[in-house]
């Protein structure tokens, strides 16, 4: 029997959407301490179009994951919060360097406090990078960053499992993911625990929709395993009796997909990138969306965006 290839899996855009969605819920599960300083009764602003400018006056490259917030602390005074996700399955001397970078650039050009985070949601455990730092003739810089391991969660995995909390569901499908890499159809079979059980959560209709999209993003399966996954999901919707929960179809992905290709291709052309999104939005497939999305990342030029559209 042929072996199956080995899919890429895709970090960087389902993180991005989950700390726009869920950033209280984030902080509490992973940096409880800075979430209770923080007046969550006057909300908090996504600042993506802030950062991207920051990044390309300071030269700094393009990260996609990367997401920087504004937040009011309880004593009434303005924070900007980057959460920097690191995606990356190899040691990276560079990271700390880069976090220090993005800092700085932000303080220069807001003149804001701003306070870096780190998600690492690599599969090396001893790889930990929380600081930047140089010295030299009585000169020296000191940076350091709170971080937090994804992997750590892995001795958790049942606390995550029954908590209310929708963020530790996409951890637990983080964890699943990358324990899953080379037994996809095992990675199906935990897929379904997963969404079966947030069926049963008694949970807002709104929370299961986004994190059961979360998961599937995170928990990708090639097509057959993928049409089995849906099967099986269906049949337990209909035993289950579950109303408010609509048929958990691949279309429900293409709204989040769209969203992710629309910023990418800002993020890498500009305006005249964003110009394809209508040939985009005809695309009703959410496989050959991720595929796209992927392409992006990598392509250099517009035409060469064009040509894989037509």
């Amino acid at each position: 029997m042929a072996k199956r290839p080995q899919l890429r899996d895709d970090f960087d855009s389902p993180w991005k959407e989950a700390l726009q969605l869920y950033l209280p819920a984030f902080l509490s599960l992973c940096w409880p301490n800075v979430h209770t300083e923080i007046d969550w009764s006057r909300g908090y602003q996504s600042l993506d179009k802030e950062f991207q400018r920051i990044l390309r006056r300071a030269k700094l490259g393009k990260r996609i994951a990367d997401k920087l917030f504004k937040v009011w602390l309880k004593d009434g005074i303005e924070c900007w919060v980057l959460v920097h996700v690191e995606v990356q399955g190899y040691v990276d001397q560079e990271f700390p360097k880069r976090m220090f970078e993005y800092h700085v650039a932000i303080r220069q050009m807001y003149n804001q406090d701003v306070v870096s985070l780190a998600i690492l949601c690599d599969d090396q455990p001893d790889w930990r990078p929380h600081q930047f730092a140089f010295a030299r003739w009585g000169c020296s810089i000191d940076f350091r960053f709170p971080i937090v391991k994804l992997l750590d969660f892995a001795r958790r995995k049942a606390e995550l499992e029954a908590s209310d909390n929708p963020i530790a569901a996409v951890v637990v499908a983080h964890l699943e993911t990358l324990e899953t890499r080379h037994d996809l159809a095992e990675r199906k079979d935990r897929k379904l625990q997963l969404a079966k059980a947030l069926l049963q959560r008694n949970w807002s209709k709104d929370d299961v929709r986004e994190v059961l999209r979360l998961i599937d993003w995170l928990m990708t399966l090639p097509d057959d395993l993928h049409d089995q996954f849906l099967t099986e999901i269906h049949e337990f919707e209909k035993e289950a009796a579950v109303p408010f929960v609509p048929s958990y179809e691949r279309a429900a992905l293409k709204k989040g997909l769209l969203e992710g290709i629309d910023i990418l291709l800002d993020l890498r052309f500009g305006a005249k990138g964003r110009k394809l999104m209508p040939v985009v939005k005809t695309i009703e497939d959410p496989d050959e969306l991720r595929k796209l999305a992927r392409f992006l990342k990598k392509a250099q030029t517009l035409d060469e965006v064009r040509a894989y559209l037509k």
